[in-house]
């Protein structure tokens, strides 16, 4: 080997070192990057004087199927966690066995308050009580049925949110898909667009589980696990019209609420055979036009109940047989062809209503009676509270086929609540578990700080053995040329 091959061969090498030393940097600065796949330097021999090294570029390390499992685990944590929030929410609205707003607790202060007035029936006080417990258990009914009705009215805000977040990222994708090769074949890095990319579809997947289709020029194609074609070289266009605020009455169904559309056709959103299954969009869906429908029906069954309890033919003797009774539908009698909503209309009825100009005696005398009568006769009290304590059906077996009180229904009710929301909370801790496993075993075969240290000493050591060669054939020249 002459000096000049020997002085290109450690040239050679201190350019390599130089680059690899960039690529180890790069690889450390960027080890928590969400995205950012470990490079390398990929280095050849040089085919032109058939010594030392060439840089022939950077490579990019990601595993696909890692990248996969993780992805399907973000979009099951997604989905879950959605689920189990609206579930955590209801279950405050409702109140638990021992929560002291609860459904169940009121409608136990409004049975004790019969008995109270029931054992002193000449005192106003306690009649008025009576009253007062009657129209807390009302409020307690539009209150969680007012505030389901808002977390209906959040999902179908977030998911017009979503859509427009999915449009815009599937876009970005194309123009990157685009970007990509014609930067590779100028000689550009591509590394941090692929990177870019990832992110970008990381976010689809959040919303639409996908399967990622590796095509020429480093492009990609991206389908939904329900075999929708979000992108193949163009991206596919979502359109849904946000409601904003919903009524008990509106569904998909009738129409009253809008469906999701791809490229203008409609796109299945729930069961089975979902298009978007699974994912945050799929979980707003599920929640708009089923899990909130289905606790509707429940809310509904309650008031139902109570309001028909206390329209019992031959309860009250005074009563017409038109007339409401202790409770009714905003004021009228119940009707069956308008149930649902129904408990988010409940009220007391007025006339025997105190804090609205009613008379609390008329649950003594009878909601029909003229004057007040005898002020010591509980018998219509007691007849309430017989009521309460009578085991009718469930209209529709809502909470089973048996025959139940009213205080089994209140708590049938909370207990399906409660349920729903455990299982829901432990069906989101198990995605999180295996999401935070994935994530950590997809981080293994990212940048290890340690590994990328150990590879700049050797680094180091070869651009020193480089360094050193030049200075050694400067020498030489040095010496040939004062000859």
């Amino acid at each position: 080997m002459n000096m000049s091959t020997a002085l290109n061969n450690a040239l050679g090498g201190l350019t390599a070192a130089s680059r690899g030393a960039a690529v180890v940097s790069e690889n450390i600065a960027n080890a928590l990057t969400p995205g950012y796949a470990r490079r390398s330097l990929e280095l050849a021999t040089n085919t032109i004087s058939g010594h030392g090294v060439r840089t022939v570029g950077v490579i990019r390390h990601q595993d696909p199927v890692l990248t996969s499992n993780r992805r399907a685990t973000d979009a099951d944590l997604a989905f879950h966690t959605t689920i189990s929030d609206f579930h955590t929410r209801l279950e405050s609205l409702v109140g638990s066995a021992d929560d002291p707003a609860s459904l169940s607790v009121r409608l136990a202060d409004f049975d004790s308050s019969l008995l109270t007035a029931a054992s002193l029936p000449d005192s106003s006080e306690r009649l008025d009580q009576v009253a007062r417990t009657a129209q807390d258990l009302a409020r307690g009914l539009n209150a969680a049925s007012e505030g389901l009705r808002q977390m209906r009215s959040d999902a179908d805000r977030s998911i017009g949110k979503q859509v427009d977040t999915l449009n815009q990222t599937l876009k970005d994708i194309e123009e990157l898909n685009a970007k990509i090769p014609a930067i590779k074949y100028s000689g550009g890095d591509i590394g941090g667009l692929l990177d870019q990319r990832q992110v970008l579809i990381d976010q689809v997947n959040e919303l639409v589980p996908v399967n990622v289709i590796q095509r020429e020029n480093d492009q990609v194609s991206i389908y939904s696990d329900g075999g929708l074609i979000l992108l193949e070289n163009t991206a596919a266009e979502f359109s849904f019209s946000t409601t904003g605020d919903t009524k008990p009455h509106m569904t998909l169904a009738n129409g009253l609420l809008s469906g999701l559309e791809m490229n203008g056709n409609p796109v299945r959103t729930s069961g089975d055979f979902a298009q978007i299954r699974g994912g945050a969009l799929m979980a707003q869906f599920q929640i708009r036009d089923e899990i909130a429908v289905e606790a509707q029906v429940d809310l509904d069954a309650v008031a139902r109940d109570l309001i028909e309890r206390f329209e019992t033919p031959g309860l009250d003797p005074t009563a017409l047989a038109t007339d409401p009774g202790v409770f009714t539908d905003d004021g009228s009698r119940f009707d069956p062809a308008s149930v649902t909503g129904l408990a988010s209309r409940i009220s007391l009825n007025a006339i025997v209503d105190p804090d609205a100009g009613g008379d609390s005696w008329k649950l003594r005398a009878g909601l029909g009676a003229t004057a007040p009568g005898s002020a010591g006769d509980a018998s219509q009290l007691r007849a309430f509270i017989s009521i309460l304590n009578d085991e009718r059906p469930v209209s529709g077996a809502v909470f089973g086929a048996g025959n139940m009180r009213a205080a089994d229904i209140s708590e049938a009710l909370l207990s399906r609540i409660g349920s729903d929301a455990n299982v829901a909370d432990g069906r989101r801790v198990f995605a999180n578990s295996a999401n935070l496993e994935m994530t950590a075993i997809e981080a293994e075969q990212g940048v290890d700080t340690d590994q990328e240290l150990q590879r700049l000493m050797q680094i180091e050591q070869a651009y020193a053995a480089n360094a050193r060669l030049v200075s050694v054939v400067d020498e030489l020249m040095d010496t040939l040329l004062r000859l």
